[in-house]
């Protein structure tokens, strides 16, 4: 093929012959039967023959190829908006054609507007004998081409077998077909074949290649942790005891489970080996203390610790935290993010670059050019799904001199499940911080129908007049920001109107970054009683006095989304409520959904029930396991399968060393220079 033909088909991770066998219909239709043009309904993919009658230009709006096709039953019109003059003439009366496209109501009775067709001769052309596939396409590499090419790299799979890299059905799950039978099912399935389960990702082909891919991309990453763990890191001892002085200042104790994560992340940096650690814990959990410590350890060990957080309101949150604890001790804590002024951005990068600030916050401005550090040793990312890989690759560059590179210790609030967590966070060691601090009141969760509404609104006076503060959440599902905005700003309109004593607030996604801060701030000093927001708010500042959330269309929302939402009141000590407002008639799923979120508050159980349903709300935050994205397999459709992927990855780890890397090239790639991040 051209060079030309070559490099649009590497935007589909096409470079090799075998690649072609990997680009899977992302549908499927059904030639292997005509439908009888007076039997077709508006809205279906039918294939169909018939004798033209009329061809002609018309001008409706715009210049048009219409051409009439009966068989017998019934007429069809053929719509086509593009054309040439010699598609016109091959389109005579009397002509028979063969098509295929979807059905519509159009001006003359039912239509194709630019169906597949094929002129038939005098003998009779046979029917497709197996589902047709339709694929992902790519500018410049038609449906009918790339279908060509695959079909050419199947005839070479015929002839030279493609190498299957797992040993022997012992190394699969127990009925799941070889590789070549997957491959040439899923291309070419029978016309018998279950169009809902293969659309539903459940067919077993399908699920030997998600096997396949989960096992590559677990593989890639027990590689990368090798790789980490050969590099050099500064090992932090705490000799001048800065760490426990750090925990004796505390106006708290650890929770035991706090003390179990800290004393995993302490033994890891005592290490000349770079942690790569994953800390995992529920909303509220005091993960922020247990990384404020390890920062401690950096900081006592003359080294720097640098917090990279998402939006600048947590940044400056989590530096306020930081800022009340390192104090006493006599250490400095430097705040980095674009709304910092010039004249203190340039003093504190100073003090960061001559080693004088040992302990720095931020946003991604922490891996902007002209930000130097004296000794970076410790990386800590918040909430590390919604960094891209290559921020953090950056951040941790930063830290890279004298041959030694950074400890990483990743935060994250979304409980995942155990089996999820190990085979898609494979790279990292997992500390998990299972129970919350003394004094937090447990949040009650009540669910009310829209109906009620009056009473809900009657519940935000009664809680502003006894001094409390309250969230309402608008997360209106659409693909429009603009809409989400918008009702959120009809809502804010309306409790405004409804409650008039009450100090009201507003916050969405399409709000300037310093507007939305401001009236985050606002709420935080008091100053808002009733903040009306979209689920921006799902990572927020931290406000005590709020207890009361109100969450309308909950029922359009994933169980981890809910939980991280309710997460936002019960800071306190004062009792706290979530009220579920739901609009009738509730699904099967989210009737199921908003009960779990009603019976329990402990993110792990829900976690695992949001794995059971597998509704909307991604647990990962993204498909990404940080080296590829997923082509064939689901993190949460395929849970299933991750056990045994988990144990034929030390099967070929301790067996079939050879065969690791090819199974991760087929499906990871160039995704492993990626492998220094965590």
């Amino acid at each position: 093929m051209g060079a030309a033909l070559a490099e649009r088909l590497a935007r589909l991770s096409v470079r090799r012959v075998s690649d072609l066998l990997f680009v899977l219909p992302r549908l499927y239709e059904d030639r292997t039967q005509l439908t009888a043009i007076g039997s077709l309904q508006g809205g279906a993919r039918a294939a169909i023959e018939g004798e033209i009658q009329l061809t002609e230009i018309a001008y409706r709006g715009r210049r048009q190829l219409l051409t009439r096709v009966s068989d017998g039953s019934g007429m069809l019109t053929l719509r086509f908006f593009h054309f040439s003059a010699s598609q016109q003439e091959g389109l005579a009366r009397g002509t028979r054609l063969r098509c295929f496209g979807e059905v519509r109501r159009g001006p003359l009775g039912l239509e194709m507007v630019h169906p597949e067709y094929r002129r038939l001769t005098g003998a009779a052309m046979p029917l497709e004998e197996t589902l047709t596939p339709i694929y992902p396409l790519t500018e410049g590499v038609p449906q009918g081409r790339l279908r060509a090419l695959i079909q050419q790299a199947l005839h070479e799979l015929e002839r030279s077998a493609l190498r299957d890299w797992l040993p022997g059905a012992s190394a699969l799950p127990p009925g799941l077909p070889s590789l070549k039978e997957a491959l040439v099912y899923l291309h070419h399935p029978p016309r018998e074949a279950r169009l809902a389960e293969l659309a539903a990702g459940r067919h077993p082909a399908q699920r030997r290649l998600a096997f396949e891919e989960l096992l590559a991309h677990h593989l890639a990453l027990k590689l990368r942790k090798r790789s980490l763990k050969s590099d050099a890191a500064w090992p932090l001892p705490d000799d001048p005891g800065l760490a426990r002085r750090f925990l004796e200042a505390l106006p708290f104790r650890l929770t035991r489970a706090q003390a179990r994560a800290l004393a995993d992340v302490h033994e890891d940096l005592t290490a000349g080996t770079p942690m790569v650690r994953l800390l995992q814990g529920d909303v509220g959990c005091g993960k922020t203390v247990v990384a404020a410590a390890a920062a401690a350890r950096a900081a006592g060990a003359g080294a720097q610790a640098a917090l990279m957080a998402p939006t600048e309101l947590l940044a400056e949150q989590h530096w306020r935290s930081f800022r009340a604890w390192f104090s006493p001790l006599g250490e400095t804590v430097a705040l980095l993010s674009g709304g910092t002024p010039a004249r203190t951005r340039r003093s504190a990068l100073e003090a960061i670059a001559s080693g004088e600030v040992r302990v720095v916050i931020g946003t991604h401005a922490l891996f902007q050019e002209g930000i130097e550090f004296a000794r970076l040793a410790l990386v800590i990312v918040d909430e590390q799904h919604r960094f891209g890989v290559q921020q953090r690759l950056k951040l941790s560059e930063k830290g890279q001199k004298e041959g030694r590179v950074p400890h990483q210790l990743i935060m994250t609030a979304t409980p995942i499940p155990r089996t999820l967590a190990m085979t898609a966070y494979a790279d990292l060691d997992i500390s998990v911080i299972d129970e919350l601090p003394p004094g937090r009141t447990p949040v009650q969760t009540v669910v009310v129908p829209e109906p009620r509404r009056v009473e809900v609104v009657a519940r935000i006076a009664q809680a502003c007049r006894a001094g409390r503060q309250a969230y309402w959440v608008c997360p209106l599902i659409d693909e429009s920001d603009e809409l989400r905005a918008q009702a959120a700003e009809e809502t804010a309109a309306r409790l405004a109107e409804a409650l008039p004593g009450v100090r009201v607030g507003l916050v969405h996604g399409r709000m300037p970054g310093a507007k939305k801060d401001k009236a985050m701030l606002a709420f935080q000093a008091g100053k808002i009683q009733l903040l009306i927001a979209t689920t921006v708010i799902e990572v927020g500042v931290d406000v005590p006095n709020a207890t009361l959330m109100v969450i309308d269309n909950a029922e359009r929302l994933g169980l981890a989304q809910l939980h991280q939402l309710r997460g936002r009141v019960g800071r306190g000590t004062e009792a706290s409520s979530c009220v579920l407002l739901y609009r009738a008639p509730l699904s099967g799923l989210a009737r199921e959904r908003l009960k779990v979120i009603r019976e329990t508050s402990d993110g792990f159980e829900i976690a695992r029930r949001d794995l059971e349903l597998r509704g909307p709300g991604e647990l990962l935050g993204t498909r990404q396991t940080g080296l590829a994205q997923l082509r064939v397999a689901d993190l949460m459709r395929d849970a299933d399968l991750l056990p045994g992927v988990q144990r034929t990855a030390e099967l070929l780890l301790g067996a079939y060393p050879e065969h690791v890397a090819a199974l991760a090239a087929r499906w990871v790639g160039a995704g492993e220079r990626y492998g220094r991040v965590g």
